[in-house]
């Protein structure tokens, strides 16, 4: 379609097709809005520059955020397998870790660290997203009675282990946020702050965070009352207020100071309170 033709289009029209739809925008319409005497036409341009300006900036956020995989790619290592956690730090439920191997190459508008996404339901398409797109994905656990016998801490690692011995194809090589993996038989290297710099760690987060939310959803039909479903099993005032009211249930860490204390139990006896442990 010729410029004239689109500035024959009502701003509304053009709104839609180039801001809201994201349309590509024919060399010249810029200029063109940008000299058409309606204050609307201007301020469309405006827009277009600022959410190109945007793209941009995810392209290269996406870019960075592929340096370790790019690393193993271009070296002829393909199976990267990226592994995250999370669960560290509730009081009550299971910890999941997942691993995921992303395409070689792979972008995803949106894919960050599961914590600086804040809207359940984006991460909710991502996951999905991820999962379609990954060459094989999986997903491990270790329950409230290992994580009571091991520590949470040695309990993460036996999920996350359990998470890459899952995966349909076996990874050449295993990214992990800020640790590695005992007993692991293939290659690894750990991350601090893995889930914010590696797109593969980053995609692991999302689908182990999204994973033991729908966990904890399902144990807030069994367990009402609990508010489990808003807080999943977090130290929230509301949650230790039902924990205090309503005692503890099967689903609680009894090795968690808060937990044990309800128990009547020496609470220095357990692990540190739950705040110490970020997810």
């Amino acid at each position: 379609m010729t410029i004239e033709k689109l500035l024959g289009r009502s701003l509304a029209e053009l709104r839609r097709h180039f801001i809201e739809s994201e349309r590509h925008v024919p060399d010249g319409f810029l200029e063109a809005l940008e000299s058409d005497p309606r204050s609307g036409a201007r301020q469309l341009a405006l827009l277009i520059r600022k959410r190109r300006l945007k793209n941009r900036q995810e392209g290269q956020r996406l870019r960075n955020l592929l340096r370790f995989e790019l690393e193993l790619w271009n070296n002829g290592t393909c199976l990267v397998a990226g592994v995250d956690e999370a669960g560290m730090a509730p009081l009550a439920g299971p910890v999941v870790a997942a691993a995921v191997i992303l395409p070689c190459g792979y972008k995803l508008r949106g894919l960050n660290d599961s914590k600086k996404i804040i809207d359940e339901q984006k991460r909710a398409e991502l996951a999905l997203q991820i999962k379609q797109d990954a060459v094989c994905w999986s997903v491990g656990q270790a329950d409230v009675d290992e994580i009571d016998t091991l520590n949470i801490y040695h309990a993460g690692l036996l999920a996350m282990r359990r998470a890459v011995e899952t995966l349909a194809c076996k990874p050449e090589y295993v990214l992990v946020d800020a640790r590695t993996i005992p007993h692991c038989s293939c290659p690894q290297r750990g991350i601090v702050h893995g889930d914010a710099l590696s797109a593969s760690i980053a995609a692991a987060s999302i689908v182990a965070k999204t994973t033991r939310d729908a966990l904890m959803i399902e144990m807030d039909r069994i367990y009402s009352g609990y508010g489990l479903a808003s807080h999943k099993g977090y130290p929230t005032p509301e949650h230790l207020s039902a924990l205090k009211d309503k005692g503890a249930l099967p689903i609680h860490r009894r090795s968690f100071a808060p937990v044990r204390s309800v128990l009547g139990l020496d609470p220095a006896q357990g692990t540190l309170f739950a705040t110490d442990y970020t997810d």
